[in-house]
């Protein structure tokens, strides 16, 4: 998501980087190159009119720093501009008596995936979810919840077979919530419709009344585009929404919607969908949010997703093993795992600084793809092999490359920069740099304002599959 965006803007503050000084004239032109920009992402035209006159004025007035260039001033104008727009500070879930938190939506935005998503952020902070299924008339919705239940260990609230209102369900539901014990906090899943109609909100409002609760979220799909800005309108003046989960912001949709609803409803985004897992939704930032759009990265949720994901004590292990040359191909296959529990890696390739784009340059193919074609030729090795590359005959490698299911080119190549890479790694230090950096030390290596510094020759590279192997230097240990 954003990529386009990126690029349109990308290309506007460039026209601005070869200028002695910002001037109404250049301001002009590079205003007009953003508007569409935006307009293009799908942004709500009156949105998109406010930020540019908003940024034009700040670009054309006395808070511009004449010691910086104009491209750089024109950046740093646009993001806090940006930030204003998004909401300037994260907003917390309201959890305070009474501790119920309606969830609403249109069919098809993942209502019932966040509900899941929201228990099992709500258990990470030490609180105590339920869940209640309100959803009767989407076939299997109340079954869904059930078993996003359980394999969260959430108690889930399954009404009477037959029931088909839910204005009774809800009435009965906070019955079996007060048996919960005190302290818990209740999930209400409640039914989508395809299209925003009068039955819907009706319904909608008694269940409200019934249930009363501290927030009334509405999940939007950030897909739908400026269509998700007019149903956050007409939710929030029907039943008064406090909050929004924008979801699908992993896909290919142009954004504009994220841009447009703080400045339509007057509502804070308080989650993000980043995929399908119970675990991959996160609290919006706006300034973290801003940095992504303009391409900037957003290092400080990477580290923060990377302490709780992984294991310290395991990836300084592996840094140590690395450093000391003993590094091999089933610490590689941990590491993969690892950087797995990230995320898709084109979303961590977004949060790093200027490496958005590396997914266009790396062979065509795409990344998830991959590391799974590095894990299956992994995986056809012997414990022996994995341990020590160099006992690869012809006939081991034809062995693997058949049980992997891939040309024994690619296994070639991943045998190849395996090496280079462990080389580069143990005469560098830098698996030790990253690991700490990632765990709250050092530095990431190479990442602006964080410490550490790039290794000699660059990063090291993903295998090229499909691409000629290139004769390297032996690497030696």
């Amino acid at each position: 998501m954003f990529q386009a965006l990126q690029e349109r803007l990308e290309d506007a503050f460039k026209k601005l980087r070869g200028q002695s000084k910002i001037s109404e004239s250049n301001v002009a032109d590079a205003m007009r190159d953003i508007r569409m920009a935006l307009l293009e992402a799908d942004v709500e035209f009156n949105v998109v009119k406010d930020l540019v006159e908003a940024v034009k004025a700040r670009a054309l007035g006395e808070e511009v720093l004449r010691t910086v260039s104009p491209g750089q001033q024109m950046v740093k104008i646009f993001h806090d501009e940006l930030v204003k727009l998004l909401g300037t500070d994260a907003v917390g879930l309201d959890i305070a008596e009474p501790r119920r938190i309606l969830v609403t939506g249109l069919n098809g935005a993942g209502k019932t995936t966040t509900c899941g998503k929201l228990a099992n952020w709500l258990k990470k902070q030490g609180k105590k979810p339920v869940l209640v299924a309100l959803d009767l008339y989407r076939p299997a919705a109340v079954k869904q919840l059930v078993v996003l239940g359980n394999s969260l260990g959430v108690p889930v609230y399954e009404p009477e077979a037959g029931q088909t209102n839910p204005v009774p369900a809800a009435k009965k539901a906070l019955d079996w919530v007060a048996q919960q014990g005190s302290g818990v906090v209740a999930i209400f899943d409640t039914a989508g419709r395809q299209e925003v109609d009068e039955a819907l909100l009706a319904e909608l409002k008694q269940v409200r009344d019934i249930v009363q609760p501290r927030e009334t979220l509405l999940v939007a799909d950030a897909a739908t585009g400026q269509q998700a800005v007019s149903v956050a309108d007409t939710f929030h003046k029907a039943i008064g929404i406090t909050g929004l989960i924008m979801t699908k912001l992993d896909g290919d949709a142009r954004g504009g919607a994220v841009l447009s609803m703080r400045q339509v409803t007057g509502c804070p985004v308080k989650f993000m969908g980043v995929g399908e897992k119970v675990d991959q939704l996160e609290v919006f930032h706006p300034d973290r949010m801003a940095q992504r759009i303009l391409g900037m990265g957003d290092v400080v949720s990477l580290v923060e997703k990377a302490a709780e994901e992984i294991d310290e004590k395991e990836a300084m292990r592996m840094a140590e093993r690395m450093e000391k040359a003993q590094f091999d191909f089933t610490d590689f296959l941990g590491q993969m795992k690892m950087l797995k529990r990230l995320g898709p890696i084109s979303g961590v390739l977004g949060m790093l600084p200027g490496m958005g784009k590396l997914k266009d340059v790396m062979g065509g193919m795409d990344a998830e793809k991959r590391m799974k074609h590095m894990e299956a030729l992994v995986l056809s090795m012997t414990p022996i092999e994995r341990k020590n590359p160099g006992v690869l005959n012809s006939s081991r490698k034809q062995r693997i490359a058949k049980g992997a299911g891939r040309p024994v080119m690619e296994l070639n190549q991943l045998l190849q920069q395996f090496e280079m890479m462990r080389g580069l790694l143990k005469n560098q230090g830098l698996m030790g740099q990253m690991m700490s950096g990632l765990m709250g030390g050092g530095g990431m290596p190479g990442m602006p304002g964080m410490g550490g510094g790039m290794p000699r020759g660059g990063m090291p590279q993903m295998p090229n599959f499909g691409a000629k192997p290139k004769k390297q230097k032996k690497w030696k240990f």
